[in-house]
């Protein structure tokens, strides 16, 4: 929880200076356009970009789809096989839901 709420007021950090950077740029070019002022409010947004990138590859939580889709069929192999050895069908699979739900918690 607390890290959701840390990477949400990052985010909405990395939002407020990129608007500050436009802004910066613009009145930057108006004003003399120095360079100093420019690559300086440039350094920032491109910070604000690595901070906001690194904050959405830790913060991930979704799995690939391809990956999902795999494991539910090698589950699904598993059941069979025990099946195929002559376990209950029915008793397996609430086994597996019941494991799942454990899972969730």
């Amino acid at each position: 929880m607390v890290r959701m709420l840390v990477a949400r007021w990052l985010t909405r950090g990395c939002i407020a200076v990129f608007v500050c950077g436009i802004a910066g740029l613009i009145i930057s070019s108006i004003a003399g356009n120095n360079n100093g002022v420019v690559l300086t409010i440039g350094g920032c947004i491109a910070a604000a970009v690595l901070v906001l990138l690194t904050i959405s590859a830790v913060t991930a939580r979704d799995r690939i789809d391809a990956f999902v889709d795999a494991d539910a069929e090698r589950l699904e192999g598993r059941i069979a096989t025990l099946v195929a050895a002559g376990a209950d069908e029915a008793e397996v699979r609430a086994l597996v839901r019941d494991a799942m739900r454990l899972e969730r918690r």
